[in-house]
């Protein structure tokens, strides 16, 4: 069974693997196992079968899913500020609950055994007014293949096996970027022959051994500090490829950069609408006397921008399709960098369909002429509704 395509989510800590009872956690080598409410137990293993990305926990509704995109009520009574206390309070080990208490926030992962089969789970609890809510992200058990994503597989090898430079994957929260960057990253450790290194907040995909590659996933908040950090330390641990979870803050940004500078390939994602606006907010993590150079940098180490968005089906409550810009470096690409005119772009994706380019109005074009969309999703993701009906 597939799920669907996941974003990336907060968590400053990933606990381990769990028993039939509940989340078994690991802490400098000691493990204990934290035994989970059999009535939350129910709702998580029915959002699995409901192939849902998320359970919510939240006082004064029952629980909720979303499946495909869409929130579903479950055919329970509201929840109390006493339930789910009760409920949210026990899932958390006396470490995590301090924390809670102190930050009012609180990031953890669990894996649920049934069966003989398990799942994982990205747990936010948080505080909302007096009550305990949360929200329980589904993991996939594995990574994904290309087809089902509806990733182009000859563009993923494209990326996969660039020999240097900075490739970033942009798109809203819930778009499938760390998805897409897990599929390309597995890619390459199959392929075997890399030395790969993963700095993500946190790890989400666990990749599987491959003969003659090696891969380090570090986390933040458990393995490094912070990203820059991970990258930092990462460049002394003989890199071929770095996986950067997600570009936050300048010293994150330059040492990306750099790091693509000096041969290494580079994977991140921003959080932004398409690729000119990922390009955009690139150069504004920098104060604006040195972007001007940040502009020059990424224009010589830049290779890609793949922008993500996840439309609903045609059918309600069917799985989501992707529609993909992709904005390749070419030279005229790197001079509208260098020189700030950003507003080229856009005919660029447009234009450079050799090179590989299209744009988003393109990939929205094709669904729905595959029908896979309707039309008033189609007029809301492109920029020029008339677009639609040019040959």
């Amino acid at each position: 069974m597939h799920t669907e395509l996941w974003d990336q989510w907060d968590s400053v800590r990933i606990p381990d693997f769990v028993s039939e009872t509940g989340p078994r956690r690991s802490n400098m080598g000691s493990e204990k196992t934290i035994p989970l409410p059999e009535q939350l137990r129910t709702w998580l293993l029915h959002a699995v079968s409901a192939e849902a990305s998320d359970l919510h926990i939240i006082a004064g509704y029952p629980p909720v899913l979303r499946v495909h995109g869409d929130l579903m009520e479950m055919p329970e009574s509201a929840l109390t500020a006493e339930v789910t206390q009760k409920l949210l309070s026990a899932l958390c080990p006396p470490e995590t609950l301090h924390r809670l208490e102190s930050h009012k926030n609180v990031d953890f992962s669990l894996d649920l055994a049934n069966d003989g089969s398990s799942s994982r789970f990205r747990v936010n609890i948080f505080q909302a007014g007096s009550a305990l809510s949360a929200c329980f992200r589904i993991v996939p058990s594995t990574i994904l293949d290309f087809e089902w994503a509806g990733f182009p597989a000859d563009v993923a090898k494209r990326l996969a096996f660039l020999r240097d430079g900075l490739v970033i994957v942009t798109g809203a929260t819930g778009s499938g970027k760390t998805t897409t960057l897990a599929m390309i990253v597995n890619l390459i450790n199959q392929a075997g022959g890399y030395r790969i290194i993963t700095v993500e907040e946190p790890a989400e995909y666990i990749y599987p051994r491959a003969a003659n590659s090696v891969v380090t996933q570090r986390e933040v908040g458990i393995d490094v500090t912070t990203f820059a950090d991970g990258l930092k330390y990462g460049l002394r641990q003989d890199p071929d490829v770095i996986l950067v979870g997600e570009i936050r803050d300048r010293d994150t940004a330059q040492i990306a950069l750099s790091a693509a500078e000096t041969g290494h390939l580079v994977f991140s994602t921003l959080h932004t609408r398409d690729a000119k606006g990922a390009i955009s907010r690139y150069a504004d993590l920098f104060p604006q006397d040195v972007q001007r150079d940040v502009r020059t940098q990424l224009a010589l180490s830049l290779r890609a921008v793949v922008a993500q968005r996840l439309l609903p089906d045609i059918v309600k409550g069917a799985k989501r399709h992707l529609a993909l810009e992709m904005l390749w470096n070419t030279y005229p690409v790197a001079s509208a960098i260098r020189t700030g005119k950003l507003e080229n772009l856009d005919t660029y994706l447009t234009t450079g369909r050799n090179e590989g380019m299209v744009s988003f109005d393109e990939s929205v074009k094709r669904l729905l002429l595959a029908e896979k969309i309707t039309r008033e999703v189609a007029e809301q993701n492109v920029r020029e509704p008339s677009y639609l009906a040019r040959p």
